[in-house]
């Protein structure tokens, strides 16, 4: 690594997952691009260092399935006027189950110009913060009624990554019940 680098931009990504009092969950996606120099940017002139070129929000309203019952985002910084004419096309998600398929159907119905870039990307990694979130609540107050915290389904994240496949060493230990030692590497879920 060079020792003379100079910081030229800086994306800050973050996502916080909330329990609602009406039985839903809400999934908070921000994302703000800023640079650490002087900007011009045709539209707004001179961006002063550290000022958002974007800023972008999107709350995501899920069931206890994960279907999207709601999402609104706000364009809170764009370069150009003509962004904020999709701050609501994010509606074509309501309904959606995120899961398998989610970042097709993202890319199916706001793809190229039917929304923005960087609401897509904020979109698809929703899906993460939700899968971190809520079932590891919802297994979390199971076990303390001393309930399977599983309820009895083959969580999600099986096959999903090294530490999690179906025939290693960490599902043996700690989920045999779902344990295959001659299971196919990286099939899919409830697939191999």
């Amino acid at each position: 690594m060079n020792d003379e680098r100079v910081l030229l931009h800086t994306r800050q990504v973050q996502y916080r997952c909330y329990r609602r009092g009406d039985g839903l969950w809400e999934i908070e996606g921000e994302m703000r691009d800023f640079r650490s120099y002087d900007t011009v940017v045709a539209e707004k002139g001179n961006l002063p260092a550290g000022t958002s070129v974007h800023h972008m929000v999107i709350a995501l309203v899920v069931d206890e399935e994960l279907a999207v019952q709601n999402v609104v985002s706000r364009m809170e910084a764009v370069p150009f006027r003509v962004c904020r004419e999709i701050e609501n096309s994010l509606k074509t998600m309501v309904g959606v189950r995120m899961g398998y398929g989610w970042r097709h159907t993202i890319n199916e119905r706001l793809g190229g110009t039917e929304s923005c870039t960087h609401l897509r990307e904020l979109l698809i990694n929703m899906a993460t913060a939700a899968f971190q979130a809520i079932p590891t609540w919802q297994a979390q107050q199971r076990k303390q009624q001393g309930e399977d915290p599983l309820n009895g389904t083959r969580p999600h994240y099986l096959n999903q990554c090294k530490s999690w496949r179906i025939d290693g060493p960490v599902v043996r230990e700690h989920l045999p019940q779902f344990y295959q030692p001659n299971a196919v590497a990286g099939a899919e879920p409830g697939k191999e």
